[in-house]
């Protein structure tokens, strides 16, 4: 029986994992109807960027990333009442994931 090898935080693309982790998520409650499943899937992926995080960048970066990351979620609901689901989750990953990139995998 082998170990399992987990990828180092600092070799996390975390633009990745929050696009994962937002989209996938609201796949999920979407496609099974289970709601708390898709909210399973996004605090998993938000768990594994926040250690990225945490080890890539700083307490300040890392808070503002994972606030940045569950307000995205919460205003997803709100803004698709207005553009419809897809645009909306399509937008709010969008800035979560450029933020990642920006404050965080890009260094």
């Amino acid at each position: 029986m082998g170990m399992i090898d987990i990828k180092k935080p600092q070799d996390v693309s975390t633009a990745a994992t929050v696009t994962l982790g937002l989209i996938g998520g609201w796949l999920t409650a979407r496609e099974t109807g289970i709601r708390p499943l898709g909210g399973v899937v996004l605090a998993a992926a938000g768990v594994w960027a926040g250690r990225s995080w945490w080890a890539k960048t700083n307490p300040a970066t890392t808070a503002g990333l994972a606030a940045l990351y569950t307000g995205a979620f919460g205003l997803s609901h709100p803004l698709a009442k207005k553009m419809g689901s897809w645009p909306a989750v399509l937008t709010v990953t969008a800035a979560s994931a450029g933020a990642a990139y920006a404050l965080s995998d890009a260094k």
